[in-house]
């Protein structure tokens, strides 16, 4: 396999991993917010 080959392998795996993790952060996020929403509408 060729180091072009390799490096792009890399930076595509290297790009979902990131992708990853902010999409899993966001929805995180959502949830909390969402928590807060459902925590204050109960007064």
């Amino acid at each position: 396999m060729s180091e072009a080959v390799r490096d792009e392998k890399t930076k595509r795996r290297a790009m979902l991993i990131r992708a990853s993790i902010y999409i899993a952060g966001t929805h995180l996020f959502a949830g909390f917010v969402i928590l807060l929403f459902t925590l204050g509408g109960r007064h």
